[in-house]
Parts: structure tokens; C-alpha cells; sequence
């Protein structure tokens, strides 16, 4: 197994650990479970880069590196929702996408056709990213002004899942006609 796959295993054993940590009660725990958030967010930007400069990728990794992704960012989001961190709506949305642009990629994959990712689907993950960062260190410092921008980065995030959405379906519409 090569480095950006352990990365992304990795990464996966840390949505663990940082699912306890958020479960958990106090500053230390809220903490910890910040800090494991940013260091699992920041091994996927290593496996990528990793793997496409030394051309290391492989089918593991196209497949499990999306999906370690998910992991990590529907488990702090429904892990929060009772915390009312997150709002309910904005999970739907990005989960309505989420499915959406699975769908899309699995009938391309079916006709032999790759859907890559794109400047918006890009973008929606930074700041969610970023959003969900924001919303676990809020959870460690209770600042007020934190609070605020993690509000609207996470309904920014909704806003670029709409549209990034929009623009796979629309990319793609021919991959949904062409299916049987």
C-alpha cells in the first residue's frame, strides 16, 4: 500500500477519533477534536498531491479518498447537529448534492466516462472546510465573532453546493439521458 492510501486510511482512523472527541465534554476534548478535524482535512490535500506528483494513483484510491472525505465531514456535521452548530437544512442541501453528483459519476462511470472534479465542486470543499474548522474551534474558544463566520461560511458552503450541483447536472445532463 503506498503513502496516499495510508494517508487516506489514515484519515479515516482519525473521523474515528475525532468523532469520540467530539462526543466527549470539555475544553481538552473540544480541542482535540479541532485539531484532529485540521490534521485530517490536511491529509487529503496531501494523498492528492502525493500521488499525482509521484504517480501513485491507484482505483483504491480514486474510490476511498472521496469517501474518507464524506466520512470526515458528515460525521462532525451530524455529530453537531444536536449542538445546533449546524443546521439541519444546510445538511440536506449539501447531502442532496453530494448524492446527486454520485449518481452523475456512477451512470458516467457505467458508459465508460469519467466525471472529474470542477473549480466550483473545488471550492464548495474549501469552505466547507473551512466553515468546519471554524465551527470546531468555536466549540473549544466560544468567541462571538467566530461564531458569525462560521455561520456564514457554512451557508456559503450550502450556496456553492447549489451551485456546484447546478453545473455537474448541467455538464453532465447528456450522462443522464445517454442512460438506459
Amino acid at each position: 500500500m503506498n503513502l496516499p492510501n495510508k494517508l487516506t486510511l489514515a484519515r479515516i482512523a482519525m473521523t474515528a477519533l475525532m468523532v469520540l472527541f467530539l462526543l466527549l465534554s470539555g475544553p481538552v476534548c473540544a480541542w482535540l477534536a479541532a485539531v484532529m478535524y485540521i490534521a485530517a482535512s490536511l491529509t487529503d490535500l496531501a494523498d492528492g498531491h502525493i500521488a499525482r506528483s509521484r504517480n501513485l494513483v491507484t482505483n483504491f484510491g480514486k474510490f476511498m479518498d472521496p469517501l474518507a472525505d464524506k466520512i470526515l465531514n458528515y460525521s462532525v456535521m451530524i455529530v453537531l447537529i444536536p449542538e445546533r452548530l449546524i443546521p439541519p437544512v444546510a445538511l440536506v442541501i449539501i447531502l442532496f448534492r453530494e448524492f446527486l453528483v454520485s449518481g452523475i459519476r456512477l451512470s458516467a462511470a457505467e458508459q465508460g466516462r469519467v466525471v472529474a472534479a470542477n473549480i466550483w465542486g473545488k471550492l464548495k470543499t474549501l469552505v466547507q472546510d473551512l466553515s468546519l474548522a471554524a465551527i470546531l474551534i468555536l466549540r473549544a474558544v466560544d468567541v462571538d465573532w467566530l461564531g458569525g463566520l462560521a455561520a456564514a461560511l457554512l451557508w456559503l458552503c450550502a450556496a456553492l453546493t447549489v451551485v456546484s450541483g447546478g453545473v455537474y447536472l448541467w455538464q453532465n445532463k447528456d450522462v443522464l439521458t445517454d442512460a438506459d
